[in-house]
């Protein structure tokens, strides 16, 4: 039965259950309102201490209290207590083993052996240290108990005032630096001072949110890092996958013109053995042919020398028909170099072509390949960061409509009460007054717009917007537009229309992020205002553009818009 129940007993830590003052085990244990449990004597004798301040405060958290709490006893605890002392030999433990100071431990002040010990707590009322053993005896001495203890982390001697030997207990908030209390009385006099408590429960609150804004971040740091980690893997299996296809398409690619080239081999190969067969029996019927005729020129030959007549006669009638073969073509020629080089030819050409092909191709495909990426630079936080992506710009006179008018080396477009006669062109605008740069972006860029006082349109486009359609910027799927007027800005995209909130000024600063797929559209003055930022992928280059109201609305005429020149 006892075997049993020393079963199921639970092992406690007689540790855990002392007092943090005295370190012995609690005695009529008190918990306050913090949470923290101590001697009910150890606790009254602390804040007895700090009566005088008017503010109490937990000797382990620090935490502070105006009014001194009401003490409560603790019976459970107190039971636990009382259990522990029954169930221990009533023998007190051994001292564990005491290590020597080291030269940046603090030393017992009360070791008298050469190296004296290591010291664990500090009397803030005796001014001296303790190690373990000699704090067990100081806990004999009851007036000791109601002494202060801290951790002995640093030399008394560096809490002490250098001009007048005592506790530096005070804090000055003028000079921000801890000082005694006979400080106060010359150097110090007419200063702002509180007590080191006080000071430290202060910035125990500084720290506690301090700390709660490091926690957020290291949460927000985590999450970019699970999200990078994450990207990082999907990037990986990516660009797996394109190499894969890649390899697979050239694979193909070259498989094809093995194809050819064996094809090709077939063909001529054919050729000649074709060529060459006929070239054979033409060569036969040749050789044929020579042997009569040298057959016929030797029976000439002897019929000249006949000297019969009559049988000259008779013979040379016989041989005086033709020997040649009648299906003989007549001046046959064989070149087969000059068909075989015009092949050769063909070829060079379709290798020329492919050479073209892969070099025209070639840079596209590296640009592409050079816009993706895992980890995207930091985004611009003041203007002078984002100047750093300012990009040279210039309306291109061929979209103009015909009634604005560029100048300022084509970065002004002024509303004109004429027609401009720019001639056709396909790009030209036909129904609104709109303009478009002369540059496709696909990068970071960064530019600046400045209006006279009308209603105008900073947007960007894809190149194969509607020119002839009456739809102005952002009434698309192809552009986006900030609309500005006396009246505030609205932000438009697919015919939807948002009203945007910000301080009025007549230069409005556009940052492009491309490969991010954001667009930025900032109020400028003496400081920049973020209006409206909108988030997408584009597909396309994005070409900047300006778009006026019409003339018969504006009071003047010779309102404009005009791009910035950022760069030099």
């Amino acid at each position: 039965m006892a075997e049993q129940q020393q079963e199921h007993s639970i092992d406690l830590d007689q540790s855990q259950f002392c007092c943090s003052v005295c370190l012995d085990l609690l005695k009529e244990p008190v918990t306050i309102p913090c949470g923290h449990t101590y001697c009910k004597s150890c606790i009254e004798g602390c804040w007895d201490q700090e009566e005088q301040k008017g503010q109490y405060s937990c000797p382990n958290c620090r935490e502070t209290f105006s009014q001194r709490p009401v003490l409560r006893r603790n019976n459970m605890l107190a039971e636990v207590v009382v259990k522990l002392k029954k169930t221990s030999t009533q023998q007190a433990s051994p001292p564990a083993a005491v290590a020597c100071a080291g030269p940046s431990d603090v030393a017992c002040d009360f070791c008298s052996e050469p190296r004296p010990n290591k010291a664990t707590m500090s009397c803030l009322a005796c001014l001296a240290s303790y190690c373990p053993t000699h704090l067990q005896s100081r806990h004999s001495v009851p007036v000791l108990k109601k002494h202060q203890l801290v951790s002995a982390t640093i030399p008394l001697q560096e809490k002490m005032c250098t001009k007048h030997n005592k506790l530096m207990e005070i804090y000055c908030q003028t000079d921000k630096k801890c000082i005694c209390y006979l400080c106060i009385i010359d150097e110090h006099k007419n200063h702002s001072t509180v007590s080191a408590a006080a000071e430290r429960a202060e910035e125990q609150k500084q720290l506690t949110a301090s700390q709660k804004k490091v926690q957020e971040r290291e949460k927000e740091r985590e999450k970019e890092l699970n999200e990078l980690i994450q990207a990082l893997k999907e990037f990986k299996i990516c660009s797996g996958t394109a190499v894969k296809a890649s390899d697979k398409i050239f694979d193909k690619l070259i498989s094809s013109i093995n194809m050819k080239r064996i094809l090709a081999k077939q063909l001529i190969k054919g050729q000649e053995k074709t060529a060459v067969a006929q070239a054979e029996e033409l060569q036969l019927q040749l050789e044929d042919e020579i042997t009569k005729l040298r057959r016929r020129d030797s029976e000439l030959e002897q019929l000249s020398h006949m000297d019969d007549p009559i049988h000259f006669i008779q013979t040379f009638q016989s041989l005086s028909t033709s020997c040649e073969s009648p299906d003989l073509p007549s001046d046959s020629v064989v070149r087969p170099q000059h068909s075989f080089a015009a092949v050769t030819g063909c070829v060079s050409e379709l290798r020329d072509d492919m050479e073209k092909l892969l070099k025209d191709t070639w840079p596209r495909i590296s640009a592409t390949l050079s816009t993706v990426d895992v980890v995207l630079p930091p985004v611009p936080k003041t203007r002078e960061e984002f100047l750093h992506y300012c990009c040279p710009l210039t309306l291109d006179v061929n979209s103009a409509y015909r009634y604005l008018s560029l100048s300022q080396e084509n970065r002004r477009a002024t509303n004109s009460g004429s027609e401009n006669y720019y001639g056709t062109h396909s790009d030209r605008f036909t129904c609104l007054r709109q303009v478009l740069c002369r540059e496709g972006l696909s990068k970071r860029c960064y530019w600046e717009v400045i209006r006279s006082a009308c209603t105008c349109s900073v947007a960007v486009s894809y190149k194969d917007i509607n020119r002839s359609s009456s739809d102005s910027f952002g009434n698309n799927n192809k552009s986006w537009s900030l609309d500005c007027s006396q009246q505030g800005y609205s932000f438009r995209h697919k015919s939807v229309s948002k009203t945007v909130s910000g301080p009025q000024s007549s230069k409005i600063g556009v940052y492009l992020d491309y490969r991010a797929g954001t667009l930025s559209f900032y109020s400028i003055s003496d400081t920049m205002t973020l209006l409206h930022k909108d988030n997408t992928e584009f597909t396309e280059p994005l070409y900047p553009g300006l778009g006026l109201k019409d003339v018969a609305s504006w009071p003047s005429s010779g309102s404009y818009a005009e791009l910035v020149k950022l760069w030099k």
